[in-house]
């Protein structure tokens, strides 16, 4: 169900859990940035969720209050995973959902690496 993104940040939500180390995931990455890890229900032959480790419901809670470091260093670790999972040939996507029209489901900000496949266009019209 989609969440409301202009909530706090609620640090019973499942990736904060992934980041304590409460429930385990298939780790790909992880630096002092972000948390990389494969999704548990692919979306694509190749499907990886890049999680920054500071409390932000989303991309619009974190451009506004990460500093500079905080958002290049996650910045960067997104980037790093893709080239370091062969997704930057031919192709992949980037998906963060903010709030409720764009989908968002988990009220911390995630961005997920789709690869694999052609995607096809993002909307059907």
């Amino acid at each position: 169900m989609p969440i409301d993104a202009t909530q706090p940040y609620d640090p019973s939500n499942i990736f904060a859990k992934i980041l304590r180390g409460e429930i385990p995931s298939k780790t790909v990455y992880e630096d002092e940035f972000a948390l990389a890890f494969h999704d548990i229900n692919p979306q694509a032959p190749a499907h990886i969720l890049v999680i920054p480790k500071g409390p932000y419901v989303s991309w619009d809670d974190f451009s506004a209050k990460a500093p500079e470091a905080e958002i290049a260093g996650f910045v960067r670790a997104v980037g790093h995973v893709a080239r370091e999972n062969n997704m930057v040939a031919p192709g992949y996507r980037l998906l963060a959902n903010v709030g409720q029209h764009g989908g968002q489901e988990v009220p911390h900000l995630h961005v997920h690496l789709f690869a694999g496949q052609p995607l096809g266009p993002m909307l059907a019209r």
